[in-house]
């Protein structure tokens, strides 16, 4: 395979206003033509700073140093920008990692695409519109003739990052960087994506330099890893040598950190403290203060590569021969975390149940805002949560899973149904009654930053609850629910809970944006238990964080409901986090529950279509294609017009005529497991006819 992408020794810096922060510190590493190369590590390891490095679209306070980065042979840093104005979307495209802030708002889809097509192939507008109307179907956007003259507004998340890949891919580029191309998107859409990415590759035998945290995305896509921490690559592997002997400690932490069902009852492991800031000058190995293996050495002398393998190295001293662990060829795996201890049974009874719930929202239209019809987010919702425990809500977005959460809390007034709470009518109860059961229900939404008020410090965030529901904390002292509580005045509180979610005293006085966003999801949390909640509604507090960071937060969600028996909703799309977290799952398609049981269940013997589809579409670390994935056609529907009979019907593999008639009423699988699908009811039929 011939070389298209090279980078020699490159040192990029950001010089701000106290010290120069030294964000790409020495990097090299090859990339072939038609292949897929990983780079993979924490927030803040340097990872997009070396994508904008390569286009030389640094901000205005970066600067490259020293180094080279050869396309084909010519170096980039040694053309003028007219001529890097030919190579951008050209011979090398660009996805964001957050679409809507790439795309411009007030330009149409086909507006930004022909930018690109007028740029590099001079067409004139027949000639580009053919060409836009192409890319667009070629990536997946249904009624692309109609679509593509709409605005980003107007697209879901899954659609805006494939006009973003349509934009790209309009240049007919050697080299697609794709920056975090699927962290914030459903399983389901981020399968079609990566699938669409592979298509395009195999069709034009493109480079693909793919930058993420999910290693399950790496272990589908990438034939090679380089893993990067502060700045600097510390290992460089293909990718069957990577996931079967990670070598370095830095990568084999990460892999310790995944949630799965095996580790269930135990801690996640955590790598503790932070990626070092890249404004100092390092010694030794950057990773050393967080690392259970440093030697005295590791904090005084830069480490050199090591090969574990003739294409496999390290920059660790554990692989150095001349150390005194002669001949490792691989470090011992990160010590099992103890167990926590189980929270004790609670009865039976459910602290919040919830029958029949529907909310939906008038259409308006024309001058006199007369209602044309209903947006049914959600139709005939029914959940028991029992206290103790976690039930998890999945599905796509665009569900209805958010809009659960907000009427159970009454935050959106629902339409119809019933949400008791602890025996108590929340639906139409007068805002004086209801008010005191707030501080019992509580909502940890999924954007720290944009939930928290920037201009508060962290200290009035948590006692503005406090003050409103006039909430005097009560915290046990010891490990198990029934030990006694203990009332704190309100900022000696905050401080206690700020130990709680891990987080040190002093942390109050400063503001939101001096946090990472690990940190800024510590303090919600840290806000919704100041007012002693025993329901806690967890709308995606994990989706957009690193794998270490997400260990950190579900340890922390682990032992508060195993110390305060607290009880959770848990809203999400990312499975491994349901298999460790949850005892139950009702998965949610168009407003209403398809399926719902206890999570080993669900997880090992999906009844509906839709589950098997999600669950399939799961990138999973080790296999080896994406060829047993169920692929669902289209996009989820519009609530507005849902689909006659089975709403799943015109995207199920396994649609008969009776479901596009009539919504299957529920079938049970087991005491524990129930689905809504016909091919069950056809079964009891059949069964019975046979009987």
């Amino acid at each position: 395979m011939s070389v298209l992408l090279e980078i020699n020794n490159l040192k990029t810096i950001l010089h701000t206003s106290k010290l120069p922060v030294c964000a790409v510190d020495g990097l090299s590493f090859k990339l072939n033509r038609g292949e897929t190369f990983a780079l993979l590590g924490e927030s803040g390891c340097g990872k997009s700073m070396t994508a904008l490095s390569i286009m030389r679209l640094l901000p205005d306070a970066g600067e490259i140093l020293s180094g080279s980065i050869s396309l084909n042979g010519a170096d980039l840093l040694q053309l003028p920008e007219s001529a890097m104005r030919q190579i951008r979307g050209k011979q090398i495209s660009m996805i964001f990692q957050e679409p809507m802030l790439s795309l411009n708002p007030v330009m149409t889809i086909a507006e930004q695409i022909a930018e690109v097509l007028v740029q590099h192939f001079r067409l004139n507008k027949p000639a580009a519109q053919k060409r836009i109307l192409q890319l667009l179907d070629q990536v997946g956007i249904p009624d692309a003739k109609r679509r593509m003259h709409e605005y980003p507004f107007q697209f879901s998340g899954g659609m805006k990052q494939r006009a973003m890949i349509a934009m790209a891919l309009a240049g007919e580029p050697e080299l697609l960087i794709a920056d975090e191309p699927t962290t914030a998107l459903d399983v389901t859409i981020q399968a079609q994506v990566l699938d669409l990415m592979r298509e395009i590759q195999r069709q034009n035998h493109m480079a693909i330099l793919l930058i993420t945290h999910d290693l399950g995305v790496v272990s589908e896509m990438a034939q090679h890893v380089a893993v990067m921490y502060a700045g600097e690559i510390v290992e460089l592997s293909p990718r069957e040598n990577f996931f079967s002997h990670p070598a370095h400690p830095y990568a084999q932490q990460l892999f310790a950190s995944l949630p799965d069902k095996q580790k269930r009852n135990q801690k996640l492991a955590v790598i503790s403290g932070t990626v070092p800031p890249l404004t100092q000058a390092f010694n030794g190995c950057r990773f050393s203060d967080r690392c259970h293996y440093a030697m005295p050495r590791c904090h005084d002398t830069a480490p050199q590569w090591h090969h574990t393998s003739p294409a496999h190295k390290v920059r660790c001293h554990l692989y150095d021969p001349s150390s005194a662990l002669i001949n490792i060829t691989r470090i011992p795996e990160v010590a099992p975390v103890p167990a926590i201890p189980a929270a004790q049974q609670q009865k039976a009874e459910p602290l919040l149940q919830v029958s029949s719930l529907k909310v939906h929202f008038p259409i308006h239209q024309g001058f006199l805002k007369r209602i044309v019809g209903q947006v049914k987010a959600v139709d005939g919702v029914s959940l028991r949560i029992v206290a103790g425990k976690t039930l998890a809500l999945v599905g796509e977005s665009g569900c209805g899973k958010t809009t659960v959460g907000k009427s159970i809390l009454q935050l959106i007034q629902p339409t119809a149904g019933s949400v008791r709470y602890n025996q108590q009518e929340l639906v139409g109860m007068e805002r004086q009654r209801l008010r005191p059961l707030r501080s019992q229900l509580q909502f940890v939404f999924q954007d720290p930053y944009s939930s928290l008020n920037p201009r508060m410090r962290v200290i009035e965030i948590i006692q503005e609850g406090m003050s409103a529901l006039n909430a005097a904390i009560e915290f046990t002292a010891g490990a198990s629910a029934t030990s006694t509580a203990t009332a704190f005045p309100h900022e000696a509180a905050v401080d206690v809970l700020l130990q709680y979610v891990g987080l040190p005293k002093e942390a109050k006085w400063r503001y939101p944006h001096e946090f990472s966003g690990g940190q800024r999801q510590r303090i919600a949390i840290a806000r919704a238990l100041a007012v002693n909640p025993r329901l806690l509604i967890c709308d995606e507090p994990t989706s957009a964080l690193d794998v270490s960071v997400q260990a950190q937060i579900l340890n922390l969600l682990k032992s508060l409901q195993n110390n305060l028996g607290l009880a959770y909703l848990f809203i999400t799309h990312n499975i491994s986090v349901v298999e460790y977290l949850a005892d139950e799952i009702a998965v949610m398609y168009l407003g209403r529950i398809v399926e719902q049981g206890l999570t080993d269940e669900v997880i090992s013997k999906p009844g509906h279509p839709y589950t098997q589809a999600l669950l399939s579409a799961v990138p999973q670390i080790g296999r080896a294609s994406a060829a047993d994935m169920i692929k669902l056609k289209g996009d989820i529907p519009s609530p507005a017009s849902p689909p006659t009979g089975c709403h799943f019907h015109p995207r199920c593999p396994m649609a008969m005529p009776v479901c596009r008639q009539t919504y299957p009423e529920a079938s049970t699988i087991s005491t524990t497991h129930i689905t809504h699908c016909h091919l069950y009811s056809q079964e009891h039929r059949s069964n019975h006819h046979e009987h």
